[in-house]
């Protein structure tokens, strides 16, 4: 009786914190469906269904060529976090010396700084160098921001779950480090790398506080900074501030939805057993 109790309310707990989650969404599609002038209810389904703000949100907006600056941004920004953090990562979670406690400890210490702090200094150098309103600034500060997180996370994830047993079988069938590496563990990673994926990809994508101050030109605008300005000149007609939000939240829901099974493996293993 009494695990049945546990259980019960398990579940009532679980669909409460399902629906908080579920209610925005179910508003954010309603409003997006609802034609313009229909001020009922927010709970309410449209009267008539209309796909016609999806069509005006996309061009009024700009959101195609925005769309394409952000994932260019987070493709590459994904990438090279992968590719860079695995690198690194390898040797820190293999090879237990002393300088290598002092990069984790100093990788770690860094995630702990929030990077708002170096905006004003950061601002300058991009100045300086030349590289304002350029994709290119918004890839490397962005690697530079998920980097140690993504360290932290390979190289825990290597320690407690890939056995050094199969990098030995390796080495005595005369693979070098690197071949080890790219040809054992990495195929092996693929938890921890979808981890990253979401949350780094989640991250880079939303990103505003960067990007409103790096891509101001419309050539380099992200998705964030098109859609801001598009909200302030439609506070008025939610259907369209809708249908350009549902748009825009779109890759990034697919993106969990294939990746989901990996997620909280990838997450637990590298996060709390490392």
């Amino acid at each position: 009786m009494i695990k049945n109790k546990k259980k019960g309310l398990l579940t009532i707990l679980a669909l409460i914190v399902a629906a908080i989650h579920v209610i925005p969404f179910y508003i954010l599609i309603t409003t997006s469906l609802k034609v313009r002038g229909d001020f009922s209810s927010r709970w309410a389904l449209p009267e008539y269904f209309t796909l016609e703000n999806f069509g005006i949100a996309w061009q009024e907006a700009n959101l195609g060529p925005a769309f394409i600056n952000s994932f260019i941004i987070t493709f590459v920004a994904a990438v090279l976090l992968i590719f860079v953090g695995s690198l690194a990562a390898y040797p820190l979670a293999r090879r237990n010396t002393k300088l290598n406690k002092a990069a984790m400890m100093f990788f770690i210490a860094i995630m702990v700084v929030p990077p708002l702090t170096a905006l004003v200094p950061l601002y300058q150098l991009v100045v300086d160098i030349g590289m304002l309103n350029t994709r290119t600034i918004a890839i490397l500060n962005n690697v530079a921001a998920f980097l140690p997180l993504t360290i932290f996370l390979y190289s825990g994830f290597i320690r407690s779950t890939i056995p050094k047993e199969l990098e030995e079988a390796a080495k005595i069938d005369g693979a070098s480090t690197i071949g080890i590496f790219f040809r054992v563990v990495f195929p092996l990673l693929k938890p921890v790398t979808a981890s990253v994926l979401i949350i780094a990809c989640v991250f880079i994508w939303n990103d505003y506080q960067f990007a409103i101050f790096f891509l101001q030109s419309s050539e380099v605008q992200t998705l964030t900074v098109a859609m801001a300005s598009f909200f302030g000149e439609n506070q008025n007609n939610l259907g369209l501030v809708a249908a350009a939000a549902f748009l825009a939240m779109i890759p990034m829901a697919i993106l969990f939805l294939f990746l989901q099974k990996y997620f909280i493996a990838g997450l637990s293993s590298g996060a709390v057993k490392g």
